[in-house]
């Protein structure tokens, strides 16, 4: 696996918590909002597609594929 891939999905995936936490920015802009979450949405797909192709732990492999985010930031943080 490679590191830098790793932590950058994790870093993806904090963001993402944070984009759908933020409601004053989501209730200000809708647009804006809606269009940071699927950047960071897009970002997390690249990483996970990056990860395919590697040796990856079933487990992360299996959140990734389900999209279960908080699973797999859960996964990563135990992990890196």
């Amino acid at each position: 696996m490679n590191p830098s891939t790793l932590q950058q999905l994790s870093n993806s995936l904090r963001e993402r918590l944070q984009i759908i936490a933020d409601h004053e920015f989501r209730d200000r802009d809708p647009a804006a909002h809606l269009k940071k979450l699927q950047e960071v949405s897009e970002a997390i797909e690249q990483c996970a597609a990056a990860l395919s192709k590697a040796k990856v732990d079933p487990k992360l492999r299996h959140y990734l594929e389900r999209r279960s985010y908080d699973k797999a930031l859960k996964w990563l943080e135990n992990e890196i």
